[in-house]
């Protein structure tokens, strides 16, 4: 009987947010990554690491569909990448902007409501009471009306938050959002962006070059070095032996308080630091 099939039929699967099959990425004639498969499901937390120019970053505008990949393909929220795509929300790495800047933190924020209007955008109706929820959400309604280049790195970067949150994306997109924050704004931003995803299901692909302010939110971590990668959880992935393979020369995890510092990793560019910190 029908009711029957519908009684012993289990929950429907979701659609994973962010698929990547067999993807390959080079520059000129380097190879970045291949053989990429990595699948991402709604409220899922993704660390990526690696060292600078490991294909981080180049793995996000392939996504964003701004660099097309060598080989394979990606698919957000079942459909193929394209420009513009309204289901992912992208919050870039923190650069201060020029003090004499006379756009206001509202305003800045009413581009992400307004900005993928085509044409010049005209304000709606509802938009501002949108731009103000967006505020609230990242804690800038108290300073709202200021101009955005009095405001400091940590208070720039929440109304970044706010904009790559207008269309409640079901994938966000952050490229090293903490770079040039103290801590307690580190600790803020990342706040605010684990609560989208716990509260709105929404999924963090999450570039960084220090895991220690997110480890606690990440289920598995993405690490990218030398054309290869690792995935797994923290606990899989952040172990010396897991690192020193990936590397192909000896790497050390090791313990410091409670943090974890990674000794040893190669420099993919000169001048680079060779420990890099994973909270533990």
């Amino acid at each position: 009987m029908s009711g029957a099939a519908d009684t012993n039929a289990g929950p429907a699967p979701r659609t994973p947010v962010l698929e990547v099959r067999g993807a390959a990425l080079h520059r000129g004639d380097r190879e970045l990554w291949s053989g990429l498969d990595l699948t991402v499901d709604p409220g899922e937390f993704i660390a990526v690491l690696g060292p600078s120019g490991s294909g981080k970053t180049t793995l996000l505008r392939s996504i964003l569909g701004l660099q097309p990949l060598s080989a394979g393909e990606i698919r957000v929220a079942g459909g193929a990448v394209r420009k513009g795509n309204r289901r992912i929300g992208y919050v870039p790495q923190q650069r201060t902007l020029a003090p004499d800047t006379s756009m206001r933190a509202r305003d800045l924020v009413a581009l992400g409501v307004q900005g993928s209007r085509f044409g010049f955008p005209v304000p709606h109706r509802g938009d501002k009471a949108k731009v103000d929820e967006l505020l609230r959400s990242v804690g800038a309604s108290h300073f709202a009306d200021r101009r955005v280049g009095l405001l400091s790195g940590g208070e720039q970067q929440r109304l970044r938050v706010g904009q790559a949150l207008a269309d409640e994306p079901s994938l966000l997109l952050c490229d090293e959002p903490l770079s040039n924050l103290d801590l307690a704004n580190q600790v803020a931003v990342t706040d605010i962006i684990d609560r989208q995803r716990r509260e709105r299901g929404a999924a963090v692909l999450f570039v960084t070059h220090d895991i220690n302010p997110i480890l606690g939110r990440v289920d598995r971590i993405l690490y990218i070095a030398g054309g290869r990668f690792v995935l797994g959880t923290p606990e899989e992935v952040l172990q010396t032996r897991v690192l020193t393979e990936l590397y192909g020369t000896p790497v050390f995890v090791l313990r410091a308080g409670d943090r974890l510092v990674v000794v040893g990793v190669p420099d993919a560019e000169p001048h680079h630091d060779h420990d890099h910190e994973a909270h533990a």
